[in-house]
């Protein structure tokens, strides 16, 4: 395709996994802690959704797979930390519209490190798909709210940044080296960076902590990695939708990135939003809206999403524009509130909406 299309990661997971994961754990299915110990069983049940989930996208036309994050075992947040020992169940807390809330780990000791990483998704993925695969990773600063307020007794927050950004590296390169056509960096908390700290200090420092990790890589990597924002997917609710994308926008395009992924469908006036992207992208970034409401039960026409995208293609050149959905479609293994079938029509409608804006911009292209 001329208008690339992408999807953002998660699909929700098929009924026997959710079944085998709360029979693992039923002090904690919601949580699905059980998946960490080693088990031939549940390895067969998620290697068998890795593959319908995959066969299922490639089905609906997606030119761009993923493994529907189905073994990122506790959630697309915090998948890679999952099981430390250095961590208590304590940490940061995530409010959501709806009422219910997300807790991260909280460290408690150092040295910090990956308990995985998620190279490892992507080698079993590429086993299944017979089209370029992509692979979400989580921020560091979305990671940096691991480290309580109070500094942990002989190691400084200094030297946790530092391992930080090590390991961020290590999962990118590594990703990037195994084949993936692109790295996506989940960086939902920008928008709620500024819902907590509304001077934008929180904000700025996200920014700077990630583009540290940017650096590492090369202007060439940097093409085959991309940033993706919302304001939060989880339960049918979100985290920060209250906040002005104007607040994040101007400082999201300094990331040293070559891709962004931008939540667009579930917005209530699009047309500012992209008028804001239009101020503020760069020659060198290609800029993937989101055409698809992953909160929204109704499924698009290919012709809804098609109006969207040359909506889109009024602000934003058709050289540097994609296609994508607003969020995953269930980013926490628990998050059942869209079906599987679902999202696959919603997917397919984006494939086949994209191929109709391109006939409609054929001569701008």
């Amino acid at each position: 395709m001329i208008i690339p299309t992408e999807p953002i990661g998660s699909i929700p997971r098929p009924a026997k996994l959710l079944y085998a994961l709360a029979q693992r754990s039923s002090a904690a299915p919601r949580d699905c802690d059980s998946a960490d110990a080693p088990d031939p069983q549940l390895d067969r049940i998620y290697d068998e959704a890795i593959r319908d989930t995959i066969a299922a996208l490639e089905a609906t036309g997606s030119p761009v797979v993923t493994d529907g994050e189905q073994q990122k075992y506790h959630n697309f947040l915090t998948y890679c930390v999952h099981g430390l020992k250095n961590t208590d169940s304590e940490g940061f807390t995530i409010h959501f519209a709806s009422g219910h809330v997300r807790r991260m780990p909280r460290l408690i000791s150092g040295p910090f490190r990956y308990n995985r990483y998620a190279d490892s998704f992507l080698e079993k993925a590429l086993r299944y798909a017979h089209v370029p695969v992509k692979q979400a990773v989580i921020s560091p600063s979305a990671l940096s709210l691991l480290y309580p307020e109070q500094e942990i007794d002989g190691y400084p927050r200094e030297q946790f940044i530092a391992d930080l950004l090590n390991e961020h590296e290590r999962e990118v390169r590594s990703c990037l080296d195994k084949g993936a056509h692109k790295v996506q960096i989940d960086f939902t908390e920008g928008r709620l960076a500024v819902k907590l700290d509304p001077s934008g200090e929180l904000l700025h420092r996200f920014i700077d902590l990630n583009n540290l990790a940017l650096s590492r890589f090369s202007p060439e990597e940097r093409q085959r990695i991309g940033v993706h924002t919302c304001p939060g997917g989880d339960r049918d609710s979100t985290h920060s939708a209250d906040i002005d994308y104007a607040e994040l926008l101007p400082s999201l395009f300094q990331l040293k990135a070559g891709n962004f992924y931008i939540a667009l469908a579930g917005e209530a006036n699009p047309a500012r939003v992209l008028k804001i992207i239009r101020e503020h992208m760069q020659p060198n970034q290609r800029i993937f809206v989101g055409v698809i409401d992953t909160i929204n039960p109704t499924i698009e026409t290919p012709q809804e999403v098609c109006d969207r995208i040359l909506l889109a293609a009024q602000y934003i050149p058709v050289t540097q524009l994609g296609t994508t959905d607003d969020c995953g479609f269930s980013p926490f293994c628990d998050d059942t509130s869209t079906t599987r079938e679902t999202a696959f029509e919603k997917i397919r409608s984006r494939v086949q909406g994209t191929a109709l804006a391109e006939k409609a911009l054929a001569g701008k292209l």
